[in-house]
């Protein structure tokens, strides 16, 4: 039997990375990640991004910059990061990562 929480929580993570991937240099704003993780997600929170976005911090593939008055995190992909999202590195457990096929 799946973990469908399990899933959820890993595959939104690999959607932040790819997010991120594709807004670089500038990165993104918090709620401009969710947007996108909503395409897959219709239900997520603002919340539930953010534990994710946490996540990949505490992995360093990611920094994020809280503004003082607390307002949106601006998130970018550290060097890491990137190596996971292009696939020149190999991808630890927590994200649900596809195979390369390519």
């Amino acid at each position: 039997m799946t973990d469908i929480a399990k899933f959820r929580r890993e595959f939104m993570r690999w959607i932040i990375l790819l997010t991120l991937n594709n807004a670089r240099p500038m990165g993104a704003l918090d709620n401009q990640v969710l947007t996108v993780s909503r395409a897959e997600f219709p239900d997520a929170t603002l919340l539930e991004l953010r534990r994710e976005l946490d996540y990949l911090k505490e992995r360093m593939l990611i920094a994020i910059r809280l503004p003082p008055d607390g307002g949106a995190w601006r998130c970018e992909l550290t060097r890491h990061g990137i190596d996971v999202a292009e696939y020149t590195i190999d991808c630890e457990p927590g994200i649900a990562r596809p195979d390369k096929y390519w």
